[in-house]
């Protein structure tokens, strides 16, 4: 893979992956349209790479504002942690269910099956994108209200919606949780915060899973790759992605704070034109 390839990858992935317009459903494209294939060890690696990258940049970029929401005292730091603990479980289980509803209506049940297999697939990610670009406009004309905590009621709700997301590329995690929270009665500013830390806390066990699955791969292959083959380009990627990551946390948030998060819903249905035509 040559630096340029990465370096791209690195900058769609970490600026798309933190704006809601999808992450996966830009690097599937950029992919397409450099002749990449997904599916090798390289790119799989790559992507966890990618994605350990934002998630740094996550952190950094609000680290001053979860300190004041989240870690003021004692009992505000358990409360968050509450509210997060209570999504991701909601997430977990409302994906874990829409995984099997899908290996039971696409595959017949197969055990074997990987929701993998579902990603490559134009429609789904046409229709996600469609489903976030509607969920991004319906929010925007909801007037803000004034900046107050997540409570338990949202955080499960927004849990749900960020379970909704996880099979389906196109369908963008943060446009859908900050939406989502924003329909349910919270701030901006809160909506925004409280999504990105379930981003930091959704992340790590995702990164994981993409790890082992490179291991397994890489174990079944007749030519394996070396991690040290790996590490070089993953390391630039995260590098990359992770300034891209911060550029659009900036972008969005001032989006958000002056009224134009529509924008982004209006991008989430052009961009659905365009990978159902490459597609």
């Amino acid at each position: 893979m040559h630096l340029f390839q990465i370096l791209v990858l690195a900058i769609v992935q970490g600026a798309a992956e933190l704006l809601p317009v999808s992450s996966s459903a830009h690097v599937i494209v950029a992919e397409k349209l450099m002749g990449l294939d997904a599916t090798s060890p390289e790119m799989t690696f790559l992507l966890v790479m990618l994605h350990t990258g934002t998630m740094f940049a996550v952190i950094a970029y609000f680290w001053s504002a979860w300190r004041r929401a989240f870690f003021g005292s004692a009992l505000q730091l358990r409360a968050s942690l509450v509210r997060v603990v209570l999504a991701t479980g909601v997430t977990g289980v409302v994906g874990l269910a829409l995984l099997q509803v899908i290996k039971h209506v696409v595959a017949g049940g197969r055990a074997d099956y990987e929701i993998e297999q579902l990603f490559g697939d134009a429609r789904v990610m046409t229709g996600g994108l469609v489903a976030a670009g509607l969920l991004i406009l319906v929010a925007s004309r909801r007037a803000d209200r004034p900046v107050r905590d997540i409570s338990l009621r949202q955080a499960g709700w927004i849990g749900a919606i960020q379970g909704l997301c996880l099979p389906f590329r196109g369908f963008s995690r943060s446009g859908a949780t900050i939406s989502a929270g924003m329909l349910l009665g919270a701030a901006r500013q809160r909506a925004e915060e409280f999504s990105f830390a379930l981003a930091v806390a959704l992340t790590p066990p995702v990164v994981a899973r993409e790890a082992w699955r490179l291991l397994k791969n890489q174990a079944l292959a007749a030519q394996p790759c070396g991690v040290a083959h790996l590490l070089a380009p993953g390391l630039t990627g995260m590098v990359f992605s992770f300034l891209a990551g911060l550029l659009a946390l900036r972008w969005l948030s001032r989006w958000l704070e002056q009224g134009r998060w529509h924008w982004f819903g209006i991008y989430c249905l052009l961009a659905a034109a365009v990978v159902w035509r490459v597609g």
